[in-house]
């Protein structure tokens, strides 16, 4: 099978490789639809893992191939997968914790070589802790591949929200409206409370209003933390998400934020150094706090999000900018490495012809 394998710091190459081999309790899926994430993005720039490796972890496909004792799905079940699952018994899973589990850290999927997610390939072998424990989900007739594979980041915004804990008088500023920004902004204003939105670009604020979001705040041209206080009284935001990754934009968002409100950091998965005001978080009582990966506690609540929404108003696959071939997986990892106006999620499907 084709596969895009990362060979080195900014290398992905087009190959050939063996199609997975299933065990007990494994089912082998072949890929339809595969979303590629900034932490993606964020490995192959970085080289913060060895190669080789296959990534790709918003995955959807059909089950080609199930492994001796496999309950539930059979050979043409329409699936998508999460490809981490914890343990449910460790200290994290019992503080609800989930993505500081051992268990939820392995990684269960894979095209070859260490799991790595292995999306970007034309078969995915999923592992057995995955099918047994719930990571592997049928999608329902009538949701295309394409909107269940935003099972998974959907599920992962949806935590974040959640662990906000909004009110419906709240006001929320959301920075960043790139796909991931959206669908966080769309999920706040589902609490009720009133969303901000920021970025730079007006197409992306046009794609934000089809999601209900009314509130755009211009970042080219506007002062977003004066413009969070103007449209909360003066307070400022009570809540704000920064939906971007790096670190310069962390000392914005506190500045947004009202006396005793918080800040919720979603895209800063790299380690390193960052300025914050200590005296924000002290003497303004400014609750600084992180979110990240999935959560297996509200998986229900993502998936009938995905699975009702593409009917019913949340029909995700308008996020959708860039659809590749697996033999154009390079030029779509830099179109995605390279955001523009013009683009959104990117998606790489192995079965594409153009």
């Amino acid at each position: 099978m084709q596969a895009a394998v990362y060979r080195g710091v900014n290398d992905i190459r087009i190959e050939t490789v063996p199609v997975p081999e299933i065990g007990s309790g494994e089912v082998l899926i072949r890929v339809h639809s595969c979303g590629i994430c900034g932490t993606d993005l964020k490995k192959i720039h970085t080289g913060s893992h060895s190669a080789p490796r296959i990534f790709g972890h918003e995955t959807s496909g059909t089950i080609v191939k199930t492994g001796e004792g496999v309950a539930g799905f059979a050979v043409g079940d329409r699936v998508m997968v999460f490809h981490h699952i914890p343990c449910g018994h460790c200290y994290y899973c019992r503080k609800k914790t989930f993505a500081q589990c051992e268990t939820y850290k392995k990684v269960g999927c894979t095209a070859g070589f260490e799991p790595s997610g292995g999306g970007f390939a034309e078969y995915v072998r999923v592992m057995d802790w995955i099918v047994r424990t719930g990571g592997l989900v049928r999608i329902p007739d009538g949701v295309p591949f394409e909107q269940a594979a935003f099972v998974e980041p959907v599920n992962t915004c949806l935590k974040a929200v959640v662990n906000l804990n909004l009110a419906a008088d709240e006001t929320v500023l959301v920075i960043g409206q790139g796909p991931i920004g959206i669908l966080l902004a769309a999920l706040a204003a589902r609490t009720g409370a009133k969303v901000l939105t920021s970025d730079l670009y007006p197409e992306r604020h046009a794609i934000a209003a089809a999601f209900g979001l009314k509130h755009p705040i211009d970042a080219s041209r506007e002062d977003v933390v004066a413009v969070a206080k103007r449209e909360s009284e003066g307070r400022g935001a009570d809540a704000v998400i920064l939906a971007v990754g790096g670190n310069s934009l962390i000392r914005i968002a506190m500045d947004a934020a009202r006396p005793g409100g918080r800040v919720l950091l979603f895209a800063q998965t790299q380690h390193g150094d960052a300025v914050i005001d200590p005296a924000a978080v002290c003497m303004d009582e400014k609750t600084l706090m992180g979110s990240y990966s999935a959560s297996v506690e509200i998986q229900g609540r993502g998936e009938q999000l995905v699975f009702d929404g593409f009917s019913n108003g949340f029909d995700l696959t308008r996020l959708i900018s860039h659809r590749f071939s697996l033999e154009q997986a390079v030029e779509a990892l830099e179109v995605a490495s390279n955001p523009t106006a013009a683009s959104m999620k990117v998606f790489i499907q192995p079965g594409l012809r153009k």
